[in-house]
Order: C-alpha cells, then sequence, then structure tokens
C-alpha cells in the first residue's frame, strides 16, 4: 500500500508521525471509455481554448480565479506553496467528540493512517486503544489536494481511519423534503413495526453487503466477450399492501425465518426408582 501524504497526528503535547493512504480500493471500479460508434474509436478529452479555438498542451493550462467579467487572476504552483498552513504537515486534533454527533450525512471519504516507523508504534496504539475506551472521536484539519478539510479521526480495529468531512453547510435542510407533515403516528401499527424491528434485528457481519449489480455488469460484459446471449430475468413485482397488514405478515414471516434456539444439552440424570432404593437399603 503507497502512502499519499506523510505528517503528524498532534494533540496536547502528544505528536505521532503518520502515513496517509487511499482506503478505497477504486480498481474495483468498473471504467467505460467513450468510443465513436462507427468505428469504435476513442473519444478524447479535448482540451480547447474558448477563446482562440485552439487545443492546448498540459504546460499551456494555469489556474485562474474570476473575480468579475472577463477579469482573472492566475494563481501559481509557487502561490499554493506560500500557504503556510499548519494543516499541510500537521492534523491538530482540536477535541475529542462522542461519535453520535457526527451525523452520517458529513461522511465522505475514508483514509488509512498507519504509524510512520517503528518509534511512532507505541503512541499510535494507545492512541487507537484511548478512542476505542472512550467511544470518543477526534476532530481536525488536513490539507489534502490543494485544499483543507476537516477530519474525523476513528479507530478501526488496529488502525486509526480518517474520515473526511463535510461542511453542514454543505447540507441541504432535511425538512425542504416535501410532505413531512404526516399525520399523527399511529400506536398500534407504531407496536408492530417495534416488533418487526425486534424480529429482524442481526448484526452487519450477517448481511449480504456485495455490489450485485457491479457482479451482474462484470457478467454482461463477460458474456458479451465470450460472444454468448444475455438472458435477463425480469423481477416480478409485488403486490402492495396496506401497512397494518403488511406489518403483520411481514412479523410472521421474520420469525418463521429465524432459526429455533437449540435447547442447552447438559448430563443425563439418571433416575433411580423407590423399589431400587429400597433393594439397595436391604443389602447394604
Amino acid at each position: 500500500m503507497r502512502s499519499i501524504w506523510k505528517g503528524h497526528i498532534r494533540f496536547s503535547l502528544v505528536t505521532i508521525p503518520i502515513q496517509v493512504y487511499t482506503a478505497v480500493d477504486t480498481e474495483q471500479t468498473i471504467n467505460f471509455h467513450l468510443l465513436h460508434k462507427e468505428d469504435h474509436g476513442a473519444i478524447g478529452y479535448d482540451k480547447r481554448c474558448k477563446k482562440c479555438g485552439r487545443v492546448v498542451s498540459n504546460e499551456e493550462i494555469v489556474k485562474g480565479y474570476q473575480y468579475e467579467p472577463e477579469g482573472y487572476v492566475i494563481v501559481e504552483k509557487e502561490d499554493f506553496e506560500k500557504i503556510n498552513l499548519q494543516s499541510t504537515k500537521i492534523i491538530e486534533i482540536t477535541g475529542f467528540i462522542d461519535a453520535r454527533e457526527v451525523h452520517p450525512t458529513l461522511y465522505e471519504t475514508p483514509y488509512y493512517a498507519g504509524p510512520d516507523g517503528p518509534v511512532a508504534l507505541q503512541a499510535y496504539s494507545l492512541l487507537v486503544a484511548a478512542l476505542k475506551e472512550t467511544g470518543k472521536v477526534g476532530i481536525g484539519k488536513v490539507v489534502l489536494h490543494d485544499r483543507e478539510d476537516v477530519v474525523m479521526i476513528a479507530p478501526y480495529e488496529k488502525a486509526v481511519v480518517l474520515y473526511r468531512l463535510r461542511s453542514p453547510k454543505e447540507i441541504k435542510n432535511v425538512n425542504e423534503i416535501p410532505q413531512l407533515e404526516g399525520k399523527s403516528i399511529d400506536q398500534a401499527g407504531l407496536k408492530l413495526a417495534l416488533s418487526l424491528v425486534d424480529s429482524m434485528t442481526t448484526t452487519l457481519d450477517k448481511i449480504d453487503l456485495t455490489d450485485k449489480y457491479h457482479d451482474a455488469l462484470r457478467a454482461v460484459i463477460e458474456a458479451k466477450i465470450a460472444g454468448k446471449e444475455i438472458v435477463t430475468v425480469e423481477v416480478e413485482e409485488k403486490p402492495v399492501m396496506d401497512i397494518m397488514t403488511a406489518l403483520k405478515k411481514s412479523i410472521e414471516q421474520a420469525k418463521s425465518q429465524k432459526k429455533p434456539m437449540e435447547k442447552a444439552k447438559g448430563r443425563k440424570k439418571t433416575v433411580v426408582s423407590k423399589e431400587t432404593r429400597v433393594k439397595s437399603k436391604a443389602i447394604s
């Protein structure tokens, strides 16, 4: 695994040298090329200047910030390097919070952070253990890919994972969703819903998380390569039931699918009849 960033995690007077790695395996993604339908020629990315109409090379392209119509300020590579933010080399943990305070809508990209050298291992392991023990996560900032991001530092097995977080300002107000002013909750229906949730409660490792669309798409591609006919299966649509009937039937189905609990297998108890005990007494 190749690191994409080297620096330090720091909180108070504790400094831990780390290396950051991409956590997402992009090789699992199926990528497509844009082709000309007539002759299957590859469609290139045409970097054409909208002003002079000429196709330009990467060396001729610069970054510009538009501050007025047709007015740009050019920002060179050297200008980026002059931004001497601490977060370019150090992830300063500004505080530890309860993990439940970070809503899932704020989660963006995960990265792994590993210790940079044997000297860092003890402090790194202590950080992982402390986060696990307290149920807390660290919040800090880091500069990755020419932008400063807020990151959440959380334990993951024996390692630390960094989650790049979105700003809460980027998330739209959930109350803007139409028709949220629903009618009052029916208590009988709620009781059934709670019973259904309880009967379907399981653990993540028992749930199939396979990307079936990815597998099916891969099968289609392989079939086309092999010149085979692609067979599709129509998914049968289930009739829509009223909520109370659906809940009751769902509970029955969930209960029938659960494996019955095995009875405890203890040692067999030897039953001695009264007659046997009387005979044994007489012999003694």
